[in-house]
């Protein structure tokens, strides 16, 4: 009985150490990077150099840099966006690092789309399909565009 005894003993007190040195092997998952975007802009810092042009009501900035490759491809698709009615500018990290500071730009490829005042109402961080821009665009320039919340719309 007593054998019994010392055999139940040395397996719980075995067990205990495992265990205690199970946790202490244990890793924390380290923390995750957010990136910032800004909530507003300073439209006159995108303001074309050319005054007689007509000021847009929207306003496309991408901050990019020249050694992203995904930067020149989202870049390539803000483009196609540009109208009377959306501008669309280009803020490189090498060439206009300032206006990246200024704005707390940590990743490129960034998209935001400002209204006249400079208030972003969309932004894109990392790539961004032609699809999801141009529904962006159109959902800010007219709300009534967007779907209601949770609904597929089905033709």
């Amino acid at each position: 009985m007593i054998n019994v005894a010392i055999a139940l003993a040395i397996v719980v007190v075995v067990g205990a150490m495992a265990l205690f040195a199970r946790r202490r092997q244990h890793v924390d998952v380290p923390t995750q990077k957010i990136f910032t975007v800004p909530a507003q802009i300073d439209r006159s810092d995108f303001n074309p150099v050319d005054t007689d042009s007509a000021v847009p009501e929207w306003l496309i900035v991408v901050f990019t840099s020249s050694a992203c490759d995904v930067c020149s491809d989202v870049w390539d698709k803000a483009q196609i966006m540009a109208s009377r009615h959306v501008g669309v500018h280009k803020v490189d990290y090498e060439t206009q690092g300032d206006l990246h500071q200024k704005y707390k730009i940590d990743a490129v490829p960034t998209l935001v789309i400002c209204d006249e005042d400079g208030v972003v109402h969309k932004h894109f961080l990392g790539p961004v399909s032609a699809t999801h821009l141009w529904a962006a665009v159109a959902t800010v320039r007219d709300p009534s565009t967007q779907p209601d919340e949770g609904q597929c719309q089905h033709s």
